[in-house]
């Protein structure tokens, strides 16, 4: 593909596959900030812009992710259904472990190091928002949408939506994101990018690792669905007009 200077970080994101890998190492914000060209992203943190552009060349030819290639063209039924059972399965499963690994750690190392307590408070307001967001995904809008495709499929009229159009509980899902993704952020910068001090414990270490993994994750799972899921939904019920 052409490397144009002009794209977005979201659009590199969903055109280049590997792309994200290359975003994570460089900490460029693909998933919630993504909207921002990249060449204005590498100038404020200082890139070269070139030299950005031949990684993501690099992805490209030697493609790492482990998400699907072809994301952005799957039927949204497919896309949810990814979302579903790896990105939340992952999330939930690790919110549950991390919960337990944080306690453990807190209370081996917290007196000696205090920034673990603040990095445990954030992470329990992160599983408080994230574990009803997944909820509110898989009960109300990922269903909605099923149906919304079904119906186009179908040349039927568009479900019935309670919340009015998919557009505002998009909205919502998306200050959600963006809320989780400041929190991430924080939980970064209080661990120094989980870098372990001289005194961590084995399970200091698996707690920081755990910690990278979840936010590189979930920077994924959120880009799936701001970037491709999202969009994709808006123009499908435009498709059956705005009744």
């Amino acid at each position: 593909m052409l490397l144009d200077a002009t794209k977005t970080v979201r659009e590199f994101a969903i055109e280049i596959p590997s792309a994200p890998r290359v975003f994570e190492k460089l900490k460029i914000d693909y998933c919630c900030g993504g909207n921002q060209p990249l060449k204005e992203v590498c100038g404020a943190k200082g890139l070269n812009f070139e030299e950005v552009l031949q990684l993501l060349q690099q992805a490209e030819q030697s493609p790492t992710d482990p998400e699907p290639s072809n994301s952005e063209s799957l039927p949204l039924t497919s896309l949810i259904n990814l979302i579903i059972t790896k990105h939340h399965v992952f999330t939930r499963t690790e919110l549950e472990r991390l919960t337990s690994l944080l306690e453990k750690v807190c209370s081996a190392h917290g007196k000696n190091h205090p920034e673990l307590l603040d990095i445990r408070s954030q992470f329990q307001t992160l599983r408080s928002e994230l574990e009803p967001h997944m909820m509110k995904e898989e009960r109300i809008l990922f269903p909605y949408i099923t149906h919304l495709e079904s119906a186009i499929a179908g040349n039927q009229p568009r479900p019935f939506a309670p919340f009015g159009q998919v557009q505002n509980p998009i909205a919502v899902m998306m200050r959600e994101h963006d809320a989780a993704g400041a929190i991430l952020k924080t939980i970064r910068e209080l661990s120094k990018d989980f870098a372990t001090p001289d005194d961590a414990c084995l399970s200091y270490s698996i707690l920081y690792q755990a910690l990278d993994e979840l936010e590189a994750d979930l920077h994924q799972h959120i880009h799936l669905e701001n970037n491709i899921l999202f969009p994709s939904s808006l123009e499908l019920e435009q498709k059956t007009g705005n009744e």
